[in-house]
């Protein structure tokens, strides 16, 4: 199981980038910043997505680092509603109680269609059907291709763009510019805005390798 703690996160406070390491690192830093009674508004990033991660800061460190362990909350852009994204799976883990020291991972139970003979590979596999095909998805991920590794980074700076920019000027044409993939246009829409968040943007939408050249 991928550590989600250590998943890639950025923090931005209002317009100013303030940190970015693993949501573990990030999540703490922020409840720092709350603690101090900061007035700014502060939004973390998954760096994947673009997405905002919805931070529990109640209690502990440590609790608040064991509910992120069991699976961070995201949602889209600045107006949807605070609701936990959840992954899908089928249901059956194997034979044998749980156990009260078996992490939640924040998946749900669906119906999934199989031929007899693919369930019997399923089946034989090691950790069960449902890590399978968990595997399986996340390796799918991994090795799609060229267009669609595109437009995942695509989504995910638009994401970013939508929950942080929507206000800023040249919203709308920058993110026509950002799905016809023109990167000289993108880069002039949003040549006025913050530095952070045009550096942040850029790379979400093009690597890390590649937002350099447009400072």
């Amino acid at each position: 199981m991928t550590d989600l703690l250590s998943k890639p996160c950025t923090a931005f406070e209002d317009h100013r980038l303030q940190l970015s390491g693993p949501l573990a690192d990030v999540a703490i830093a922020v409840r720092r910043s709350a603690d101090k009674g900061t007035a700014s508004a502060i939004l973390v990033f998954d760096d994947e997505t673009g997405r905002v991660v919805d931070l529990d800061l109640r209690g502990t460190d440590a609790e608040i680092l064991e509910r992120l362990s069991r699976h961070p909350q995201t949602f889209a852009g600045r107006y949807r509603p605070r609701t936990a994204v959840a992954s899908e799976a089928v249901s059956d883990e194997g034979p044998g109680p749980k156990g009260r020291g078996r992490p939640k991972l924040g998946v749900v139970a669906r119906e999934v269609t199989l031929l007899p003979r693919q369930w019997e590979w399923l089946a034989a596999q090691p950790g069960g059907a449902s890590a399978t095909l968990r595997r399986l998805v996340d390796d799918a991920r991994r090795t799609s291709n060229p267009r669609q590794q595109r437009r995942a980074t695509q989504e995910a700076a638009y994401q970013f763009m939508l929950a942080i920019a929507g206000d800023l000027p040249g919203y709308e044409e920058a993110t026509r510019a950002l799905f016809a993939d023109d990167r000289p246009a993108l880069e002039e829409r949003i040549a006025g805005w913050p530095e952070d968040i045009r550096a942040y943007a850029l790379r979400l939408a093009f690597g890390p390798a590649n937002h350099a050249n447009s400072e």
